[in-house]
């Protein structure tokens, strides 16, 4: 049986890129989507758009909603999407609270459980403001937590946390997209949940400006 390694998949780019990435170290890959509530599902039929692209046999979908309480613009319609570009050092209201964490402990629960040895995730700590949960301090707590919170972090065989995008900038994570094959087509990252992305909203100001750097051609370039 060859190695297994789990995939936070979201539908985005980093998240697939990421995913692209674990393929190329030979592991057979199995990912996880979150239904968190978010703002719209278009993220999801990506990731799994993502995943058949990458011939993934076991994709979970898990519901965990967190918009109950709010807190975010990512899952609460009464807080406006930013439109004005992302400030640095200032949080985002898209940052969503403890997000990372309870997405993190799922993969962690399924990692255990399908004995896999490494989970990938597609966090990122430069595009972002630095994020709380996208930091390379809080993987590496994280990783010392899931050493001591299960049966196989106990006994040496706990899944080995992977962020291997964590201080690429949005350009870096482009090109290797292309090099990898990543279907970039297939992901989504607006904020929106429209027919098409809004190409205004902070997430789309990011990826497309990094598509137009990278030389990427898409149909709007």
């Amino acid at each position: 049986m060859g190695k297994k390694a789990v995939v936070l998949l979201s539908g985005g780019l980093d998240s697939a890129t990421s995913a692209a990435i674990a393929l190329t170290g030979g592991y057979e890959l199995i990912a996880l989507s979150c239904r968190y509530g978010q703002r719209h599902v278009k993220e999801l039929r990506a990731a799994a758009a993502v995943a058949k692209f990458l011939g993934v046999k076991e994709h979970y979908e898990i519901d965990v909603n967190l918009s109950q309480w709010g807190g975010s613009a990512l899952t609460d319609e009464s807080i406006a999407i930013p439109r004005t570009g992302v400030q640095i050092d200032i949080i985002p209201i898209t940052y969503v609270p403890g997000r990372n964490t309870v997405f993190i402990a799922l993969a962690l629960s399924l990692a255990e459980a399908k004995e896999a040895e490494a989970i990938y995730l597609g966090i990122n700590a430069v595009d972002y403001s630095g994020y709380p949960d996208c930091r390379p301090e809080y993987l590496g707590a994280y990783q010392h937590l899931a050493g001591l919170s299960s049966k196989a972090g106990i006994e040496g065989k706990g899944a080995r946390l992977v962020a291997p995008l964590i201080e690429w900038t949005k350009v870096e994570i482009v090109r290797k997209a292309i090099d990898l094959g990543v279907p970039i087509d297939l992901t989504w990252s607006c904020y929106n949940g429209g027919e098409s992305p809004c190409g205004v909203c902070d997430s789309c100001r990011i990826r497309d400006s990094a598509l137009r750097e990278a030389g990427y051609k898409t149909s709007d370039n």
